[in-house]
């Protein structure tokens, strides 16, 4: 039984028997069952208005279905591949190969720092013993501003093997500067306050944009590199092998010319 039409098509009870989940209310269903009716009858519509405005070539999609599973298909075979067989151990010294090899791919496009830095409230007891422990390389000074950072601060970063953004710094304390790069050459102790807050940074490296960026700032993006390279260089063995296999057992043929234009 049809229950709508849209020119000559004609939309059936049948069609809509599983829309509705079991246990909605009566009211509830007829609302669903309307709404999807026009939806339909919009979507009815514009297609036969893009039949009869188009090709049949234009039409045919037969084809870009076709690649598009094909797409998919072969994607998700790729993507099983690389899960069962990729060696996705990075050696420090396979890193380190890479970096040395390829230092053109790896100038700094930002200023990038090895800094302490500490954030307070103005009104936080031990800032004189802070500003000492800041500045110093002494283990027991190090211990000291650690426990007071995790007691007292705002914010803080002690970590200072680890290279950071300048700019992310910069978010974080209010530093004005028009020349990053001979702020940088020209500070090493940093004490900076606004209304509320007091900010010491220390910066212990730095290293300008433009410049080589060292191995340990890259050792993420080169270990990607290289995983990258092995993905790729399965998948097109894989293909190989494929087509290798296929080729010995006898299941590939090139036709002449002839006998494709026959």
């Amino acid at each position: 039984m049809a229950i709508a039409r849209a020119n000559n098509v004609f939309l059936y009870l049948d069609d809509i028997k599983d829309i509705v989940p079991q246990g909605t209310l009566s009211k509830d269903s007829i609302e669903l069952i309307k709404k999807y009716i026009d939806n339909w009858i919009h979507e009815s519509l514009v297609i036969q208005k893009a039949e009869s405005n188009l090709s049949d070539e234009q039409k045919n999609v037969e084809k870009q279905l076709r690649d598009y599973r094909n797409s998919l298909i072969t994607y998700s075979y790729e993507k099983e591949l690389v899960k069962q067989k990729l060696d996705t151990v990075v050696s420090d010294k396979e890193i380190e190969e890479y970096y040395n090899n390829n230092q053109d791919d790896f100038e700094l496009k930002d200023n990038i720092i090895k800094v302490v830095y500490v954030k307070v409230d103005k009104k936080t007891p031990g800032i004189e013993k802070l500003k000492k422990w800041y500045k110093s390389d002494n283990a027991k000074d190090k211990e000291q501003l650690e426990s007071y950072c995790h007691q007292f601060a705002v914010n803080f970063y002690l970590d200072d093997s680890s290279w950071l953004l300048f700019d992310d710094l910069l978010k974080e304390i209010p530093i004005q500067t028009y020349n990053k790069e001979l702020f940088l050459q020209n500070n090493h102790f940093v004490e900076v306050s606004d209304s509320l807050n007091s900010y010491f940074v220390n910066i212990k490296g730095f290293k300008v944009k433009n410049s080589l960026s060292p191995l340990s700032f890259e050792k993420e993006n080169i270990e990607n590199i290289i995983l990258n390279k092995r993905k790729l260089q399965l998948i097109i063995k894989m293909k190989e092998d494929v087509y290798n296999d296929a080729a010995n057992n006898n299941k590939i043929e090139i036709y002449s010319n002839d006998k494709i234009k026959k």
